[in-house]
């Protein structure tokens, strides 16, 4: 295995999580203010669950998202 190689791509991989994910809350978020199933102050509990096709791995992230 090319530690560098892997490095870069799982970085790549994270920072690509990351982007896309904070994107669709925002929006998400956003739209249920405004359609009003949300105030803007609520605490939003969230769960990432990361796989990876060809390992037996399963992580699960919990955290609430706190609006205000």
């Amino acid at each position: 295995m090319n530690e560098d190689v892997f490095n870069a791509s799982l970085r790549k991989f994270l920072k690509q999580v990351g982007v896309t994910s904070q994107r669709e809350i925002e929006k998400a978020v956003r739209d249920a203010i405004d359609s009003g199933k949300l105030k803007g102050h609520e605490k939003l509990p969230a769960k990432m669950v990361l796989t990876v096709g060809g390992l037996t791995l399963s992580h699960e992230v919990n955290e609430e998202i706190e609006l205000g």
